[in-house]
Formats: structure tokens, sequence, C-alpha cells
């Protein structure tokens, strides 16, 4: 039996139990938080939402093992391709597809109803790329014609076409990509190069968003919003925070207990967004504390796989994706716990929704894949050293 789970579950066995921790508590949150929305929509059938997220969970696990099962290699040959066919993705989005709240963030399948948010398609293969990118260039990187111009165009690129849907993975998506060109041994001076010409351009797109008529200014308005209402505390119109703190202060130190949240009656979006909110609610401080434990634990272990591995293209990828997973996490958190505006960002593999669960998976699918090749090396060479 072992045997058989060995060889199914291959790669990082921490990793492995970090994903299987976090899917209990999606599990438990998800099926607590969605009961007023089963009286709502299915007529109180509370276990609609959980089976439904049960099976993406399902999906998830699937593709994971998929993804790990894939040589490593496979990804660095594709990484263009995924590039190349994400900015017409990205693009078609913002003209032609399904907007909420004013954000133009999903595409419809065609002859189907199934949605995906292509910002998490792009995110996954600019960091791709820039691995790739890094990989393959750490010979001439430190040079700015040769070695950093290129790069620098595809990462503005990707984010520009995020930025006016989805103001905060195109903000969490370059400070993933800066860190990356970091990490790659790209210049200090050339990263604050950077740094100006994209902060350059987003004046440059506000100032003319902000002179457009009112119905016209589209998310820039909401972003206003959210700053305003942040920094003035009003609760009426920063409703969702006030409700997510009522929840974090009667959670206290051990919770309520599972399935006891009164606050997921009041909280907007407590499956997704404000997920964390519920979890502390229920599971208190303790609860709060093994979430953040596990997605420290994630960047911890990729880290020692990046240690071992002897691949530049691996060490970059995992390191992206694995630092991607948990600035996303922090985020989400930062905003429950209002240290920064409401962003919009789920908790990855605890949130309730398709895409980034899809999308999550295949990230850690990756990182396992990176782990597993490791192991590999390793069981080689001391095979090698016994003979």
């Amino acid at each position: 039996m072992n045997t058989v789970l060995a060889k199914l579950f291959k790669g990082d066995a921490v990793i492995w139990g970090v994903i299987a921790t976090l899917s209990i508590f999606s599990l438990l949150a998800v099926y607590s938080s969605t009961g007023t929305l089963a009286f709502k929509y299915q007529n109180g059938n509370t276990l609609y939402y959980l089976s439904r997220h049960g099976f993406l969970l399902f999906v998830g696990i699937g593709i994971i093992l998929i993804t790990h099962s894939i040589p490593i290699v496979i990804y660095l040959r594709i990484s263009k391709l995924l590039l190349f066919l994400s900015i017409p993705l990205l693009g078609w989005t913002l003209i032609n597809g399904t907007s909420l709240n004013e954000a133009s963030r999903w595409l419809t399948l065609p002859g189907t109803e199934i949605s995906f948010q292509t910002s998490d398609f792009g995110k996954f293969a600019l960091i791709m790329f820039i691995a790739r990118f890094l990989a393959k260039n750490q010979g001439n990187i430190k040079d700015f014609k040769t070695g950093f111009r290129s790069i620098m165009v595809w990462i503005l690129v990707v984010c520009a076409l995020i930025f006016p849907a989805n103001f905060s993975t195109s903000v969490m998506l370059f400070v993933t990509s800066l860190i990356l060109l970091f990490i790659g041994r790209v210049k200090i001076t050339y990263i604050l190069y950077f740094v100006g010409i994209a902060i350059a351009g987003v004046v440059i797109f506000i100032l003319i968003t902000m002179n457009l008529p009112e119905q016209k200014q589209g998310r820039i308005n909401t972003w206003k919003n959210r700053i305003d209402f942040f920094f003035s505390g009003q609760s009426e119109e920063n409703f969702q925070v006030e409700q997510s703190k009522i929840a974090i202060a009667s959670g206290s130190f051990f919770g309520k207990g599972p399935g006891n949240s009164s606050q997921r009656n009041f909280l907007p979006y407590p499956y997704s967004d404000f997920i964390f909110a519920i979890i502390i609610e229920e599971y208190g401080f303790i609860g709060a504390f093994i979430v953040l434990l596990l997605y420290l634990i994630l960047i911890f272990r990729a880290g020692i796989i990046v240690k071992k591995s002897s691949s530049a293209f691996s060490v970059f990828l995992a390191m992206g994706l694995a630092i991607s997973l948990v600035f996303q996490a922090f985020t989400n958190m930062a905003v429950v716990v209002n240290l920064i505006p409401v962003t919009g960002q789920t908790l990855p593999l605890i949130s309730m929704g398709g895409t980034s669960i899809i999308f999550t998976s295949v990230a850690f699918g990756i990182i396992l894949s990176i782990s597993q090749s490791v192991n590999k090396t390793a069981k080689h060479e001391q095979s090698e050293a016994k003979s």
C-alpha cells in the first residue's frame, strides 16, 4: 500500500502534506461559509456548494498528479508558446470578456457556460517565461540591451494587459517578476529603472482615464473608492472589512468551533475573498496561525528544493511559482485583517473558485515535478558514490 502511494504521490512529501491540509481547511470553511448561499439559491441544500467545491478540489488533485508527472524539460519547451498564447487571450478579455463590477476578467468557452480568469493563465505563463529567459541568458543577463531589455518588454506587456481590469493581480505579478529578476542576478539599477518606467506608465494611464467622462472611467473609480474608504475607515462604506473585523474579534484564540460562524450571514463573499475571516472566527488565532504556517512551509520547502536543484530553469520556476502563491495568500490575509484595501484576491487552494483552484494546482504540480527530479538526481548520485 505504501509503495503504491509513493508511486502515485511523488515528489516532496512535506508539500503533499501542505496540499492535503489546505484542502481540509478549504472543505470545512467552504461548507460553513456557503450555508446562507445555499438557503438563498439552492432551497436549503447545504451540500450543493460543498459537493461542487469538493469536485473541483478532486479535479485539482488530479491536475497535480498529472503535472507533477511531466518532466520539467517539457515545461521549458512550452514556456514561450504559453506566453504567446496568453497575450491575445488577455487582450481579447479586455475587449470582449465577461464583466463583473465593471471589470472584464473572464472568458467564456464557446458553446459552454464554463468561464475562466485569463489573468491567472497570464500570470502562470509569464512566470514560466521569465524562468526560461533567466536560465538561458545567465551569461549576458547583466547587459541591458541583450540581456534585460527584451524581458522587460514582455513583463510590461502582460502586466499592462491585466492592469485595467485587475489592478492587484497586475501589481503582484509585477513584484513577483522583479523578485525573480533579482534572484536571476539582474543589476539593481536596471530593476529600479524598470520600476520607474512602470510607475510612469501607471500615472499616465490614470491621468488619461481621469480626464474621460465619469461613465467611461471604469475601474479607476473603484480603485479610488477602495483606497478612500480604507483610509477614512467609514464603516458604512467599508462594510466588508468591518464584518471581517467582527469575525476576527469574535473568534478570539480558540474560535467558535467548526460551523459556528455567525458573520458568514453578513460578510460578503465569505467563501472566497473573506474566507480567512471565517477560518479565524471558527478556529481562532490557532487556526489562522496554522494556515499562515502552511504557506510559509511551502516557500521554505521550495527554497530547499531550489538549493538542491542543478537546473537553472527549475530554480527560477520553483521560486517564481512559490513566491506567487504565498504572495497571493498574504495579500488575501492582509485584506481580511485590514492592513491593505480590498483587492479581490482569493486564498490559494482554500477559497471557492474553479480558475483559482486549477492554476494553483498546476503551480503545485510543477513544484512537485521539480522536487521529484531533484530527488532522482540525489538518488542517482548516491548510487554512483556507492559503486
